[in-house]
């Protein structure tokens, strides 16, 4: 097993090589969705905004997420370490037994708020504000830390604000959590493996936020199983992948370059590294150049218009500048040329 073939068979798993074509078929959309979930909103977007499979499809898929979230067939929830995102809600369950963080004590505040979004059947942020004696940013730390333990959801069917929040329970009362989810996380790892192909023990826990006993547990347990396997790549490290993964054949990667912003699911297991790689650096957006984090777009991200400062890369001289109207031509696709200049390239003016 070597590099190129992870990387080129990990494009085309993520729908990068091939993007789904038909806004129709929901069917293969909701396939991808599940292998890449949870699916967070893209980074710095509007609150309430719909999850999105940046350059995995060749269409608008907010427009198709959108609709999926009003028929409650997209969930909105807080995974990986309170991160908000989107699960299908068939996968509800499996998610939160993995990711709830339960309310170790609670508070008057907590059972205040759980008791008028239970006997209501579903209230506003703003209505509890108005019914209850604490301050409104009390309220909505309540609501958060309810959130992160699965107690009540929130109902995200569109952009509004003001959403309805409703009792976890009452809604999906076949759930039931389990003590250990050692199994539930070792059946999310082979999902996430499934899009990964390979990962470092590293990356895993970057890219979920679970303990690394969890996560050890969980790999032990697909391991005893033959269902993964641990194994050394050059170039990658060691790491595990999925037992039926081990002949891959295809290693011709197709040249490409893609801006991915820091809800993607490929920054979230190399975020630690990427940190590293451009520690000191304001970054706005990363660079997978050729299936590889190869550069990323600096600049101080605000509230409508401004400008993009840099383009870092890390490649050799003479590939930066046979590939500079590429990489130019991936970064605008993203931005609009009436609102945002890129002012320099790898450090020289433009």
């Amino acid at each position: 097993m070597n590099k190129e073939k992870i990387i080129c068979e990990r494009l085309h798993r993520q729908g990068l090589m091939a993007q789904l074509e038909d806004i129709h078929d929901i069917k293969s959309y909701k396939q991808l969705f599940q292998r890449l979930q949870p699916v967070a909103p893209v980074f710095n977007s509007r609150p309430g905004e719909a999850p999105k499979l940046v350059h995995r499809t060749v269409f608008n898929d907010a427009l198709l997420a959108e609709e999926l979230r009003k028929k409650h067939q997209l969930v909105k929830g807080r995974f990986q370490g309170g991160r908000i995102g989107y699960v299908l809600e068939e996968d509800q369950g499996l998610y939160s037994t993995i990711f709830r963080k339960p309310v170790q004590k609670i508070t008057e505040l907590h059972e205040e708020v759980l008791s008028m979004i239970q006997s209501s059947g579903g209230i506003s942020k703003e209505q509890l504000k108005e019914e209850l004696p604490f301050k409104a940013k009390e309220i909505t730390a309540a609501l958060k830390r309810l959130q992160e333990a699965f107690l009540v959801y929130e109902s995200q069917i569109d952009t509004d604000w003001n959403t309805g929040w409703f009792d976890f329970k009452t809604e999906w009362s076949e759930i039931k959590w389990a003590e250990d989810p050692v199994s539930a996380v070792a059946e999310m790892l082979l999902h996430f493996l499934d899009a990964a192909v390979f990962a470092t023990l590293d990356q895993i826990k970057s890219w979920s936020q679970l303990k690394r006993t969890t996560i050890q547990s969980a790999l032990n347990a697909l391991m005893e199983r033959e269902a993964i396997v641990k194994i050394k790549v050059d170039g990658l490290g060691e790491g595990f992948m999925q037992k039926k993964d081990l002949y891959l054949t295809n290693e011709e990667i197709t040249p490409s370059v893609f801006m991915l912003d820091n809800s993607d699911f490929l920054v979230r297991a190399e975020i630690v590294e990427l940190k590293e790689k451009f520690k000191g650096k304001e970054v706005l957006q990363y660079l997978l150049i050729d299936g590889e984090f190869k550069g990323a777009v600096l600049g101080h991200w605000r509230i409508g218009p401004h400008d993009i400062e840099d383009i870092a890369l890390c490649l050799g001289e003479e590939e930066i500048e046979t590939r500079k109207e590429e990489i130019i031509s991936a970064v605008k696709s993203g931005y609009s040329v009436k609102t945002t200049h890129i002012l320099r390239f790898n450090g020289e003016n433009l």
